[in-house]
């Protein structure tokens, strides 16, 4: 077998062409642009794939600072609204206690204090007031639950049922008043529920 046998034709083919005929020329250009371009276009395909892969993570990024940074926010708010909580449900006893005080002592009785007995009377109603003022100042608020108050089970702890002039299903009576802070129960108020008027 000779050599140009052996070859490729088409090898052979463009050997025979001049080399600077025409032909030869396209043959030339047309060769070196089937060996690049596949190259430069897989290329190009992979550096496009690159990147939106990277696009991808950048954006995935940012929307998860974008969410730590709202968490981060909304857990600064609940600091600052819920931080007294602990102290506010201690400072509940005292009020109970000074609310008890002024219950102790009947509305007919009050006039026949002395001067001293009233301003006793006086200076106990006011600290009650100046805590009241206190704990509203920091977020923490009386619950709702004069007789006739519509009855929410997640602020009202009902302890029985009772008649009484209020609808059905509304509070008859308020043995312990409650509290929230912010939106939050912090105590509840413990009642009775009205099962209606009496027959």
């Amino acid at each position: 077998m000779t050599e140009d046998q052996k070859r490729p034709p088409e090898a052979v083919e463009t050997e025979n062409l001049d080399a600077g005929s025409p032909e030869s020329e396209v043959l030339e250009e047309a060769a070196e642009a089937d060996n690049r371009e596949p190259d430069a276009d897989t290329r190009i395909a992979e550096l496009e794939g690159e990147v939106t892969a990277l696009k991808d993570q950048v954006l995935r990024a940012h929307a998860e600072m974008e969410n730590v940074r709202k968490r981060s926010q909304k857990e600064i708010a609940d600091a600052r609204v819920y931080a007294v909580e602990k102290f506010a449900g201690d400072l509940l006893s005292v009020s109970d206690n000074l609310a008890r005080a002024l219950a102790a002592l009947p509305d007919e009785e009050r006039d026949a204090l002395t001067e001293a007995g009233q301003n006793l009377l006086g200076g106990v109603e006011m600290t009650q007031k100046e805590l009241h003022a206190k704990l509203a100042k920091h977020g923490v608020t009386a619950i709702d639950a004069e007789p006739g108050a519509t009855f929410d089970p997640n602020k009202h702890e009902a302890v029985s049922q009772i008649p009484s002039q209020h609808p059905s299903g509304s509070i008859a009576e308020t043995f312990q008043s409650g509290w929230k802070i912010g939106e939050r129960t912090l105590r509840a108020a413990i009642v009775a529920v009205s099962s209606g008027p009496a027959n």
